[in-house]
């Protein structure tokens, strides 16, 4: 499989791993990164003391388990970082037959947690959430098939990730579990875009996706009631929403002071989906925006990485790892700030949960091991090139 480029220098043969993998990493998007670990623990800080004292805890014991995770994470992003495109693929398609397995047996042995949906198994130290390791394990599988099918003889690659998409948003929106069927339907279109599908497809996507939101919304109680909260001018002071909307007005600019914020002792979920009203509040929109920063900053510059990328598997994986990382942040916070109806979807690195911090970490580190400079020739080099 043809490795990639970004202005890589020849390799030593026999350089040794650690100094090879350093030189050839994206060290600005691992240092964003870190940086999201540490603002996630600050935050952690602040909002999960109350919860603790709720549930009869210790202070920090929200805090301390987030750490844990946060390590878990970071190693898995480091060991991922490390392996080669063919590695990645690999470890995707057995990922993805793992977490599909897990996510359709959720009805037999999985709870909800008191939450309604049944999204979770309970491993008694903790839990387990399938959906958050399936969108990166199944956006490798689909850029595998989508790459094979421009092969001479290759299978209708295209074909069977729009059919496995279906099923998988299906049994997503069963849950129910609309932002990660979201998530996954998102990942694939910009795959599917990226590699070359038409517009009037497109268009026709779009069109059903649109059509099946206008359904679910005339049969289901569950997304009837979460439109029209959004759509309704007046916002009960009671709900998640409306606490999260006055923390981020008081907060202003400069916050009203680390540990004086008070969205964290009503707001059930501060820990997790509305951990940015915790940001907003007590360090301001400062923090808000270094936060927004970061994730641009990891997304687009690998985007601009994939730019001058020749194997069509690690343009098109990399370019859905990518975008799924920054639609999940764009959306957490559009929901905060009220941009978006409420979806229950954790901040990346941010937010407290097992699952989605070592998901995060594993998404983000097949991304940098689809990133690293590897030598190769540039893609304009081929367009430049003329028969002889």
């Amino acid at each position: 499989m043809t490795e990639m480029v970004h202005g890589a220098a020849p390799v030593t043969v026999g350089e040794p791993l650690l100094p090879k993998w350093w030189r050839t990493i994206d060290r600005w998007t691992l240092l964003c990164v870190c940086a999201l670990f540490g603002i996630g623990l600050l935050l952690g800080l602040a909002a999960s003391p109350p919860l603790a004292d709720r549930n009869g805890l210790p202070p920090f014991y929200y805090v301390q388990k987030q750490a844990i995770f946060g390590t878990m994470a970071f190693v898995a992003l480091l060991l991922c970082s490390m392996l080669s495109p063919k590695q990645v693929r690999r470890a995707g398609v057995l990922a993805f037959i793992f977490a599909f397995a897990a996510l359709c047996l959720l009805p037999f042995f999985g709870t909800n947690f008191g939450k309604g949906a049944i999204r979770w198994y309970s491993l008694g130290f903790g839990s387990f959430q399938p959906s958050e390791f399936l969108k990166p394990s199944y956006v490798i599988l689909a850029a595998w098939l989508m790459s094979g099918a421009q092969e001479i003889g290759g299978p209708p690659g295209r074909s069977i990730s729009a059919l496995m998409t279906a099923v998988i948003v299906g049994i997503l929106a069963m849950q129910p579990d609309y932002g990660q069927a979201s998530l996954i339907l998102f990942g694939w279109g910009v795959m599917y875009f990226v590699a070359g599908a038409p517009m009037t497809l497109i268009v026709g996507i779009a069109g059903i996706v649109v059509a099946a939101g206008v359904l679910a919304y005339r049969t289901s109680e569950h997304v009837a009631g979460r439109i029209d909260g959004y759509l309704s001018a007046d916002v009960s002071p009671n709900t998640q929403i409306a606490y999260a909307a006055n923390a981020i007005r008081d907060g202003g600019v400069f916050g009203v002071g680390v540990g004086e914020g008070e969205v964290k002792s009503y707001l059930p979920d501060a820990h997790t989906d509305f951990i940015i009203a915790v940001a907003a509040e007590e360090y301001g929109l400062i923090l808000v925006l270094i936060v927004v920063a970061l994730f641009a900053t990891i997304t687009l510059r690998s985007l601009m990485r994939l730019l001058r990328e020749r194997d069509p598997f690690v343009r098109y994986a990399g370019c859905g790892l990518a975008c799924i990382l920054g639609m999940q942040a764009m959306i957490n916070v559009g929901v905060a700030v009220r941009l978006l109806p409420t979806k229950g979807m954790t901040l990346p690195f941010v937010s407290y949960g097992g699952s989605s911090v070592i998901a995060a970490g594993i998404t983000v580190g097949m991304l940098l091991a689809l990133t690293r400079t590897r030598p190769q020739g540039r893609i304009e080099d081929l367009l430049r090139r003329r028969p002889a």
